[in-house]
């Protein structure tokens, strides 16, 4: 398990309110940790592009993930929140990555927000 393998499942998912988490370089978008299980490498690209394109057309048309829709309730520049029915999907970036993270049924979606803000500023912090 490498380091940022360990901020994740450390630092989220032992929190209970993240379920799953990942994070994905920007530049190439490889994917450099995620928690077992949280197979997002074809949806890599995806995230990237989100903070890329139009904020406006993701807030308007939300976001499929994992065969679930996902509408937004927020997007700026440095995050995009999106909501299903009982789970959440909470993109956060930084300058060369981007931090994905989910949260499901009985779990706190500003629990989970504010997971992934602290680690952004974790990774902000070095340079990252």
């Amino acid at each position: 398990m490498n380091q940022a393998q360990s901020l994740l499942i450390e630092g989220l998912t032992s929190t209970k309110h993240v379920a799953h988490a990942a994070i994905i370089k920007i530049d190439d978008g490889s994917i450099l940790a995620s928690t077992p299980g949280f197979g997002i490498q074809s949806q890599a690209q995806t995230f990237i592009q989100a903070f890329l394109q139009d904020l406006l057309e993701i807030r308007r048309e939300g976001l499929y993930f994992k065969d679930h829709y996902y509408k937004c309730v927020r997007a700026d520049d440095n995050a995009i929140y999106l909501k299903g029915k009982d789970y959440g999907l909470i993109l956060v970036k930084t300058r060369s990555l981007v931090l994905v993270g989910t949260y499901c049924q009985g779990m706190y979606p500003s629990v989970c927000v504010e997971a992934l803000e602290k680690l952004a500023d974790y990774f902000r912090e070095k340079g990252n």
